[in-house]
């Protein structure tokens, strides 16, 4: 119960990482508000979690719509103890000179902008009750250089120095920031990109040490962790879930497979 009593608002919590999320965050005893674009999507999730959950829609990148969400928290439990920024689109695996404007900066509204609206807008409840943590999603995809991942590398780059900034800034308030980096994980977008061959999972197991893709319970345990008191003297960095794969750079498999 390492989240005890504390209210967890997890954007994009519907699904994917974030529902994997809010359900390791209430199994450790927290009270999670789910926020998803989806309002349906998030009220049957929170269902899903048990009677004392709650859901709220709104997309991230509108400040009205944070404004609502937030303050419809604040209402019901009248805190806000962790927030993880996990709303994100995926991104479109098309050569830069051929993405749109549009997709760019749809990608950023939502990726970046939305981590920077929602994290300011919880924030001032934050900084008046002295405590917080606020938990981002970056990727590797903002720690290496991927081609043809144009708008969402950017955004997430972005994030992991927003994280930096915020943690600097609102360490002296005792609110946390920090962001987790996941590699490549098995959710079912990643399968479908597997299925249209749009990436490749015996390449990115042998680039990988610890030789497989991860799960998004990998994830949400790490989650746990950084949101948790056992790490009540890290914040502002970014911490890689990716098997390895960020950090190997020699010109050979990094595991070997049959």
């Amino acid at each position: 119960m390492l989240l005890k009593d504390r209210i967890a608002l997890v954007t994009g919590g519907a699904s994917g990482l974030g529902y994997a999320t809010a359900t390791a965050f209430a199994r450790e005893g927290a009270t999670v508000v789910i926020n998803d674009l989806r309002v349906d999507a998030a009220r049957e999730a929170a269902a899903r979690l048990g009677e004392k959950h709650f859901a709220v829609g709104g997309d991230v990148s509108s400040e009205a719509d944070v404004q609502a969400m937030v303050e419809a928290a604040l209402v019901r439990f009248g805190r806000i103890d962790i927030l993880v920024n996990n709303a994100g689109m995926p991104d479109s695996f098309t050569p830069t000179v051929d993405q749109t404007l549009a997709h760019w900066q749809r990608l950023i509204d939502v990726h970046l902008t939305g981590t920077y609206l929602v994290s300011k807008t919880v924030a001032a409840s934050m900084i008046a009750q002295k405590s917080g943590v606020i938990l981002n999603l970056n990727s590797i995809a903002g720690l290496m250089g991927l081609p043809v991942r144009t708008a969402y590398s950017a955004a997430k780059a972005g994030i992991g120095m927003l994280t930096q900034v915020l943690g600097c800034e609102w360490g002296p308030h005792n609110i946390r920031v920090n962001a987790i980096a996941p590699g490549y994980i098995l959710t079912p977008l990643t399968k479908k990109l597997i299925a249209e061959g749009k990436i490749e999972e015996k390449r990115i197991r042998r680039r990988t040490p610890m030789g497989k893709m991860g799960s998004a319970e990998d994830i949400a345990e790490a989650m746990v962790f950084l949101a948790s008191d056992r790490a009540e003297f890290i914040t502002a960095i970014t911490l890689p879930v990716d098997g390895g794969y960020c950090s190997w750079g020699a010109p050979s498999d990094a595991f070997p497979l049959d």
